[in-house]
């Protein structure tokens, strides 16, 4: 895992080292009785961990080595509050509070300024969604995290989307090597008398591809999956799947 040297925060991340899970246990109980090399040897053994939740958070043209830091920043706080007590993998708690310190940094330094005041239902929202989540083992709805806020739903609506990351009308969201689709192609005036002969014709063009095809383009452009992600789904080459990609983005557009 990520052996090809990647250097952040002048790391070399391919001469990272990784601990066993005995070995955190061990280093775990070194930290809670007081012992500080034991809690850098702890840190230094899991920045591959950090290393692959920013993973999540890139193409949005952050700097990876300020991911990095605050994710970095995440995993002290989690080794720091880490119950040993717990029958819970050092990794199953950690990923969450990087996860979610990565994503309050994104959410301060958001280009769109939102007051304290929603922002502070965010959060709140978003740990109560955590704590749904370990609870029924599943996403929780909308309603059930108002529930457990005691807020209106239309509040918590408006709060998560309100820390939801901009994108420019200039965002790529295609390409295949010529023209570049960007979102701003993507937008429509309803008043025009042909959009509704396009939908059609779209709607046609689709349902004449191969039920492989159709799922490549769903995986690719409804749930935003990479070519990599969607082979490992669909169970072939990812060169197979640009082949496939293409070939329905070609017959669609004749």
């Amino acid at each position: 895992m990520y052996q090809a040297k990647v250097v952040i925060c002048g790391v070399d991340t391919s001469k990272l080292p990784v601990l066993k899970e005995k070995q955190k246990e061990e280093l775990l109980k070194k930290v809670k009785a007081g012992d500080n090399n034991a809690r850098d040897e702890l840190i230094n053994g899991n920045l591959r961990l950090v290393l692959s939740v920013i993973q999540r958070f890139t193409g949005r043209g952050e700097n990876l080595d300020d991911l990095f830091q605050v994710g970095c920043i995440g995993l002290i706080k989690s080794i720091d509050n880490f119950d040993i007590s717990q029958n819970v993998r050092f990794s199953t708690y950690a990923v969450p509070m990087i996860i979610g310190e990565i994503r309050r940094y994104l959410r301060d330094n958001n280009s769109v300024r939102v007051s304290r005041s929603i922002k502070d239902t965010a959060y709140k929202a978003m740990q109560a969604k955590e704590r749904l989540m370990n609870k029924f083992q599943r996403e929780p709805t909308v309603k059930e995290i108002a529930d457990e806020l005691g807020l209106p739903k239309e509040d918590v609506v408006l709060a998560l989307e309100s820390i939801v990351e901009p994108i420019s009308l200039y965002e790529p969201v295609y390409s295949d090597g010529g023209d570049t689709i960007y979102v701003l192609d993507q937008l429509g005036d309803k008043n025009d008398d042909k959009t509704w002969l396009d939908e059609i014709s779209l709607k046609e063009a689709i349902k004449n591809l191969s039920e492989r095809e159709k799922k490549i383009l769903s995986l690719r452009f409804m749930q935003g999956k990479t070519q990599m992600e969607v082979s490992s789904e669909i169970g072939i080459s990812q060169a197979q799947v640009s082949r496939l990609e293409k070939g329905a983005l070609d017959k669609i557009k004749s």
